[in-house]
């Protein structure tokens, strides 16, 4: 296939590594300049969105910010496309990049938004294994979009088809949470010592993992998923019962050990 990435940041530098290994042919545009980088890679580098539209591709991979999508979705050519084209996603959050794409793309454009939950680091050593989350939101040629899936399903992905809406509730639940437990932990400044247990070492890594991304990830991950408030409500009420269940055990204790 013909893939034309939006984009071209380090997670769609991951991913086009794999595209480029299957066989298919890549272009990629970006705010930032990648052409050194894509050259190396066997990549087209487009400086202008419009050349990337004029070359005919079979898929346009979205890979912005979550916080960059309606600015760059504004900004498509939408008018210089030459055929139905099969539209995509790789963002954390799938609600809010759903509807958007269905506000701007043309009603002819395929959309299929989808998630694959893992990141250069925790899939350094292969995707096998990894979950992968999709939604067919608006597919008539299912061939390009079977094409699509398969390079995920060819690398050893766990395919799991679902609504966005039901990713959304799960990830706020799992994803969102490992982000704010890794930059709580970060605002604790926590450190290893010489009398480390494995379980903490385990927390060191979530936290020096989270605090690897970008801020602007983790606000994304609150502002555009609906679910996310609620979960930082119960983390908050959660501690808050353990503090206090802590604390009125340690206040029976000292009433019985009083004469």
């Amino acid at each position: 296939m013909k893939i034309g990435i939006v984009g071209f940041g380090n997670f769609a530098q991951f991913l086009a590594k794999a595209f480029i290994r299957q066989g298919h042919t890549l272009c990629a545009t970006s705010r930032s300049d990648y052409s050194l980088h894509c050259s190396e890679l066997g990549i087209h580098f487009f400086r202008d969105v419009t050349a990337l539209f004029d070359a005919d591709n079979d898929v346009v991979l979205i890979s912005t910010s979550i916080l960059s999508l309606s600015e760059v979705l504004r900004s498509l050519p939408l008018d210089r496309l030459k055929r139905p084209v099969l539209f995509v996603d790789v963002l954390s959050v799938k609600e809010y990049p759903r509807q958007a794409l269905l506000e701007v793309l043309p009603e002819e454009s395929d959309i299929l938004c989808t998630h694959p939950m893992f990141g250069p680091q925790g899939a350094k050593d292969g995707w096998r294994g990894h979950n992968f989350m999709y939604e067919k939101v608006r597919i008539r040629n299912e061939g390009t979009c079977s094409n699509f899936l398969q390079i995920f399903a060819s690398e050893g992905c766990t395919m799991l088809e679902m609504s966005c809406e039901e990713h959304d509730k799960l990830a706020a639940k799992t994803q969102f949470i490992t982000h704010t437990v890794g930059r709580t932990l970060g605002e604790l400044e926590i450190t290893s010592t010489p009398i480390d247990t494995k379980s903490f070492q385990t927390l060191l890594q979530t936290k020096e993992t989270m605090m690897r991304n970008s801020f602007d990830l983790f606000y994304g991950l609150f502002i555009h998923n609906r679910f996310a408030r609620q979960e930082l409500e119960n983390l908050e009420n959660a501690l808050r019962q353990v503090k206090e269940t802590l604390i009125q055990k340690a206040n029976e204790e000292q009433e019985e050990t009083q004469p």
